[in-house]
């Protein structure tokens, strides 16, 4: 579970760590048969050479995601939620695909660390939401990375290739060595290129939200921008779904970030919370934007 070690007794969350949370243009009518004349074409003076033909505009490249600048010393810069422009009801699910890299086993005797009933539940009510995928989880399962990485309503984020910790304690988790941070976060990115996402930006949610000012540090080389939460939405190990939806709809306000989780082992009452969350706040005159659409109007 997704639970920053700066905020556990603010928001009185769970002490238990989720460790296991894709015909051609019409042709154009004819034009009525008339008997006017076609225009005599301009002939080139002889020896003339033919103008050159002019070069087509490049194609408009979509913007890059924003990111943050660095913070002091070069260290990893932490965005939370949205603070300009407060008063525009925009909120960011986002959702944690969680797999650490020792879950393997568990995976093969059935265990689903996956919920793809809740990323068509998100697709069926156009919801834009930007999922922080593991690079375990994109490697079990590569065909829904890809699915979930070239869809234009998802943009998929970095929570680390094993979801080991960046700083200690947390939860119980195994450390990442400092200095195999930032090598850690790199081949996650190396596993959903493999798996064929495209939309992938360079935002990091650190395993448990557990880090420190040595993990900023340490992660500096990555060049991505960490990105935390204000809302729990309190899914994991949650079976009441009527809970989550009440914990994420008393909490969000202008601009916030919601964490929540898309891991059915872990958090099998998250798809039916959505079903209920979604039209509540869009009834409330919210609209659902990603990581990086909050970001760049903020």
């Amino acid at each position: 579970m997704t639970i920053s070690v700066r905020k556990v007794a603010a928001l009185g969350v769970l002490g238990a760590v989720l460790v296991g949370c894709g015909g051609g243009a019409d042709t154009p009518a004819a034009g009525p048969t008339t008997a006017a004349a076609s225009p005599t074409k301009p002939t080139a003076a002889p020896g003339a050479k033919p103008a050159p033909a002019a070069k087509p505009s490049p194609a408009a490249r979509p913007a890059a995601p924003p990111t943050l600048a660095a913070g002091p010393q070069g260290r990893t810069p932490v965005y939370e939620r949205r603070t300009g422009r407060s008063a525009e009801k925009v909120v960011a699910l986002t959702f944690d695909a969680d797999m650490t890299a020792d879950q393997g086993p568990r995976a093969a005797r059935g265990e689903r660390f996956d919920n793809p009933e809740l990323i068509a539940t998100l697709r069926r009510l156009k919801v834009d939401a930007t999922i922080f995928m593991t690079g375990r989880w994109a490697e079990e399962y590569p065909d829904q990375a890809r699915s979930i990485g070239t869809d234009p309503r998802f943009e998929i984020a970095n929570h680390s290739y094993s979801h080991y910790a960046f700083a200690e304690p947390c939860y119980g988790l195994p450390a990442v060595a400092e200095p195999d941070m930032a090598a850690d976060v790199k081949r996650a990115f190396d596993s959903f290129r493999n798996a064929g996402a495209v939309n992938v930006v360079p935002y990091f949610r650190f395993p448990g939200g557990c880090y420190d000012d040595a993990a900023l540090h340490a992660l500096a080389p990555a060049r991505v921008t960490a990105v935390q939460w204000d809302v729990v939405g309190g899914d994991a190990f949650a079976k009441d779904p009527d809970a989550v939806a009440e914990q994420v709809l008393s909490g969000v306000r202008p601009g916030s970030v919601v964490v929540l989780h898309c891991t059915r082992s872990a958090a099998p009452a998250t798809e039916r919370a959505m079903r209920r969350v979604v039209p509540e706040l869009r009834a409330r005159g919210y609209r659902f934007v990603k990581v990086s659409e909050l970001m760049r109007e903020g």
